[in-house]
């Protein structure tokens, strides 16, 4: 089995940073994504947009830690934003409930 992977790139605006992923966020990478995320929050931005268009999977991990990251970032008056969700994500978060829980902006950005 391969080891999934996840690649992360971050770019930051005067009020946003925002994070393009790709790969699968899992067991073996959520750590990854909580540490990039941690880093930013250091010095919060109004903003954190997690850009998911090149999100492949997500497992159960995943979707704590996506819990987690918003919960963290609104203690430090950050708003975290899931973007480019995919159906199978969205249908996911559906199913547990977790989609109030996270807030989701797909399509053109006002």
């Amino acid at each position: 089995m391969d080891r999934a992977e996840l690649s992360i790139t971050v770019h930051r605006t005067g009020d946003e940073a925002v994070l393009r992923l790709a790969g699968e966020i899992d067991m073996l990478t959520a750590a990854q994504l909580s540490t990039v995320v941690n880093e930013v929050l250091a010095d919060p931005p109004p903003r954190i947009v997690l850009d998911l268009a090149g999100v492949t999977f997500c497992d159960s991990q995943g979707l704590g830690t996506l819990v987690v990251l918003s919960r963290k970032a609104s203690h430090t008056q950050c708003l975290l934003i899931l973007t480019n969700v995919g159906d199978f994500l969205i249908r996911v978060l559906d199913i547990t409930g977790l989609r109030s829980a996270l807030m989701i902006r797909n399509g053109a950005t006002p």
